[in-house]
């Protein structure tokens, strides 16, 4: 009896993480923020981009494999057919005899994950167990053309399996690169340029500020010189004023002593 349990992998996660589309508050604070999520963004594009084009060039590896392996399939069930035939022509109908004999297993499957590029695939390989002897009890003629048939079905049973992984791998990393494409899309077409519109914005916010605080403290600098001449001329008008009524004469004259 021969069973192939495909391990199944967990879900990769298809939607990115929703972005705030209200812009943010123009802080130098929020400045280095957005600029670290930029220089995070761009970087996570170029990882995925890489893992991306990996996957993809193992994917036309693995087509390759699986034509080759279609290829043997069909070759290895049309030499066990014609072994079926020659077992049939010299043995007749043995399948009642041969079901009884079976107790076990010959070959076991074992299943372990290889990694490709962060993406877990399984691995399927054909185990012989102890050969048991083979019990002909029942059979008139054509034990030698059911050794033969028995060992080109095992073949068959060999490419298989080998095929079943190159099949199960195939599917997992077409599905891999699908929603490894789709990040990269959405890294380049809305987050990258979310995040660099969002710079823009603080930036240009924040040079405004300063243009308003420059003029600010521009026009109080001059109010403060206007207000600082005006004081000025008042005081000298002052002073020419007291110098004018001493000149005329308005006070007495101090006694003189001889």
């Amino acid at each position: 009896a021969l069973r192939i349990v495909v391990c199944g992998c967990a879900p990769l996660p298809t939607a990115t993480a929703n972005m705030s589309s209200a812009r943010p508050f123009p802080t130098r604070q929020n400045l280095q923020i957005m600029k670290l999520k930029l220089v995070g963004a761009k970087k996570g594009h170029s990882l995925l981009k890489k893992k991306a084009d990996a996957l993809t060039m193992r994917l036309r590896a693995l087509l390759t494999t699986i034509l080759k392996a279609k290829e043997a399939m069909g070759k290895a069930f049309k030499d066990g057919n014609f072994a079926m035939a020659e077992v049939k022509y010299a043995a007749g109908d043995i399948k009642s005899a041969i079901i009884e004999s079976v107790g076990t297993a010959q070959k076991r499957v074992e299943t372990r994950v290889d990694n490709i590029a962060g993406v877990k695939v399984p691995v399927f390989k054909a185990v012989d167990m102890a050969d048991a002897p083979v019990d002909y009890t029942g059979l008139a003629r054509g034990g030698q053309q059911v050794t033969k048939a028995r060992q080109t079905f095992s073949a068959c049973v060999d490419t298989l399996i080998q095929l079943a992984t190159l099949q199960t791998s195939f599917l997992i990393l077409d599905e891999a690169i699908k929603v490894t494409s789709r990040r990269v899309n959405a890294l380049d077409t809305v987050v990258i340029p979310r995040i660099a519109g969002f710079v823009d914005y603080i930036v240009s916010e924040l040079d405004e500020l300063e243009r308003e605080e420059f003029f600010r403290l521009k026009r109080s600098q001059d109010k403060k010189k206007k207000d600082l001449q005006l004081a000025e001329a008042e005081r000298l008008k002052e002073i020419a004023a007291d110098d004018a009524g001493s000149l005329i004469g308005g006070g007495d004259d101090p006694d003189v002593i001889y």
